[in-house]
């Protein structure tokens, strides 16, 4: 297998508005994640024609290099991406309200592009999809230890 394809389904106890400016804290994204390496952003915000960069360190021996472009920004209600870097393929993030808070939906397609991950799909799949599926679990749990605390207000 050369491709990870995700969906997944979470909620977070803020509404939709105050989650998207949580989202947008580029800065602070390092703080809130061990795996995350190296995180910039073109500019502020999470708008069309921005790109995010950084370096991927998963509980696997391996790191990857992520670029992601924002085609489609609708604020706080969905963004879709393109992923390259080690990567390639697309992403989304929708967003609504429920039950007194904001429930995200995220889906992404990914390739596997460099040579040492193709490699590595390739002998251990299984140990690539449990390194990304930590991944994920420690970006939502972040997000609800972190970012929706304090440390997550704008500055002034």
């Amino acid at each position: 297998m050369n491709r990870v394809d995700f969906e997944g389904d979470f909620w977070f106890p803020v509404p939709p508005d105050r989650l998207w400016t949580v989202i947008e804290r580029f800065d602070l994204f390092e703080s809130w994640w061990r795996w995350l390496r190296e995180f910039q952003a073109d500019r502020a915000g999470l708008v069309a024609g921005n790109a995010l960069h950084g370096t991927v360190v998963p509980p696997v021996p391996w790191r990857l290099r992520i670029d992601i472009r924002l085609q489609r920004c609708d604020r706080a209600r969905s963004v879709q991406a393109s992923v390259g870097g080690d990567l390639s393929g697309r992403a989304l993030l929708r967003m609504g309200d429920a039950d007194g808070g904001t429930q995200v939906a995220v889906a992404w397609s990914l390739e596997m592009r460099s040579f040492p991950l193709r490699v590595a799909s390739r002998l251990n799949y299984s140990m690539m999809r449990w390194g990304h599926d930590r991944v994920v679990d420690m970006a939502v749990a972040g997000f609800r230890q972190r970012a929706l605390t304090a440390a997550a207000v704008p500055p002034d």
